[in-house]
């Protein structure tokens, strides 16, 4: 058993994991959140407290911390007797928090693979690069390091679990596509931290068909998915993080992620890049003044957290996956529609982020409890998904099934 919970990030899905974490905090125990701006983690504790989101009296409190500092992580954690970390900041902080998890040996999670600041769409496998090279030291030291387990990746790995343990006796396809059919309101936005999201965009598209790596460039290759609650919507191949670890896993399948973008996205996207907005390389203005272009980019966006008021719409993320059944041809989808209004009224962050932050805190339940307090380094698709998705059911993202048998509820 495992108790105690350090969130490190105070964005979005930060905001999430605090109030999912505050309802379960009779299993979770004492609850600390902390940044480089310890206001913002002060501010989420206040939205808990607002919300009545504490299941029983307890512990819940701010710090500030420099995640890039491995060594002041590792001090925070000693000193608050946390034992286990949900990495919910900057993927550029991942490796370092996870070096200060396995020098105190406590258990860690995160919901994207990590990047370096200094480069962009480096070539797979993606997860080799920087954490599965930690996964002995993870094994050596018992601590247990689950990877990228918010929804995609993370959720959608465990459904290609599912389809691979209780619907295909071989897959051949894997394909994961993410519809967002909301709309914020605002000329042009980013769901996530926009350097990030324009990192994922701006590079090689990388997909795992052929048993090889292939590449395209972004909105290359494109199609229409007819999706459940949200109709027929337009998608690109697009790089991410779950084609990787997937691939290892199921070599013989192609494996590709799908990304629904709008024609207005697009458009604002390829005017920003050809004008070099997008760029991380430093120009001098006219003033002498060096500046990041994709810095000055993130300052006029709006900030993603703000984006929740107004959110309207609908979500809907699915892993389709295609094999064998019994010596016959089989197709099936699992799938989880989200409400950004409901997930706003709930936790004051919208559908994109309620999707990406309920799943960690399900996955620290199961670190606590023993059932997925496996002692090394995993990515999800390697855990028994079942516990996963009858947590996830009670927590506000319920699973659905849909093959020749029908559209039901998925639960075990």
């Amino acid at each position: 058993m495992k108790r105690n919970v350090l969130i490190i990030g105070a964005g979005g899905v930060a905001q999430v994991v605090a109030h999912k974490c505050a309802q379960n905090n009779d299993r979770l125990g004492d609850l600390h959140i902390a940044s480089r701006t310890v206001g913002k983690c002060e501010a989420i504790i206040a939205s808990v407290h607002a919300k009545g989101a504490m299941k029983v009296p307890g512990v819940f409190a701010a710090h500030a911390v420099d995640a890039m500092d491995s060594a002041a992580v590792t001090a925070l954690i000693r000193r608050l007797g946390v034992e286990i970390v949900i990495n919910v900041g900057s993927s550029f902080v991942n490796m370092p928090v996870l070096e200060a998890c396995i020098e105190a040996g406590v258990a860690y999670m995160d919901t994207a693979i990590h990047e370096d600041a200094g480069k962009i769409c480096e070539t797979p496998p993606w997860y080799g690069n920087y954490e599965w090279k930690r996964r002995e030291r993870c094994k050596a030291a018992g601590v247990t390091a689950i990877l990228g387990v918010g929804f995609d990746p993370g959720v959608v790995n465990a459904w290609a679990r599912v389809a691979e343990d209780e619907y295909l006796d071989e897959i051949t396809s894997i394909d994961i596509v993410d519809i967002n059919a909301g709309s914020h309101g605002k000329y042009f936005a980013t769901n996530f931290d926009p350097e990030i999201n324009f990192r994922e965009f701006t590079g090689t598209v990388y997909s795992w068909q052929n048993g090889g790596w292939q590449s395209n460039s972004m909105f290359e290759v494109g199609r229409v998915w007819d999706m459940p609650v949200v109709g027929e919507q337009k998608a690109y191949l697009t790089g991410h993080d779950e084609v990787h670890s997937l691939s290892a896993r199921y070599p013989g399948a192609d494996v590709r992620f799908w990304m629904g973008f709008g024609d207005h996205y697009i458009n604002v996207f390829t005017v920003l890049k050809n004008l070099g907005l997008l760029s991380e390389k430093p120009v001098k203005t006219a003033e002498g003044l060096e500046v990041v272009p994709l810095k000055v980019v993130k300052a006029v966006l709006p900030d993603p957290a703000s984006l929740a008021p107004g959110y309207a719409g609908k979500t809907c993320i699915a892993t389709i996956a295609r094999g064998v059944k019994d010596g016959k041809p089989a197709e099936v989808m699992l799938y989880n529609v989200a409400d950004h209004k409901e997930a706003y009224e709930e936790v004051g962050s919208q559908g994109i982020s309620y999707t990406a932050g309920v799943p960690p805190v399900a996955a620290a339940l199961l670190v606590a409890d023993g059932t997925w307090d496996v002692g090394t380094m995993v990515n999800v698709e390697e855990l028994d998904p079942k516990p996963f998705m009858n947590l996830l059911n009670g927590m506000g993202l319920p699973n659905r099934v849909k093959d020749a048998a029908g559209d039901r509820d998925l639960a075990f």
